[in-house]
């Protein structure tokens, strides 16, 4: 995470769980199950924040979310949300995901 400022950093890193997550391991582990699909999303979303913790966990180091400055645990779980919305609405319609109802 070297030459790069810690916000930057972070979503890179963000980008590229999502990306590994939603382009080879969900079809192959989740296919189009939104159950499968929810506990695979919370363990890559835990993926990036223990690698984003090992890193800033303890430190005093503020993010800037552009309207407020926040720890890297919020800033991490936000950004990662954000990001992570076009590839949920992209997944849902090529896999044909139902909502549970």
């Amino acid at each position: 995470m070297n030459g790069f400022t810690p916000e930057l950093a972070v979503v890179l890193l963000n980008l590229a769980i999502i990306l590994v997550a939603y382009i080879s391991v969900y079809p192959k582990i989740a296919g189009n199950s939104f159950q499968r699909i929810s506990i695979c999303d919370m363990a890559a979303s835990a993926l990036a924040l223990l690698i984003v913790g090992t890193k800033y966990w303890g430190t005093d180091t503020e993010f800037s979310l552009l309207v407020a400055d926040v720890n890297w645990f919020w800033f991490t779980l936000l950004s990662y949300f954000v990001l992570e919305l076009p590839a949920v609405i992209w997944y849902f319609k090529k896999y044909n995901v139902k909502l549970p109802q």
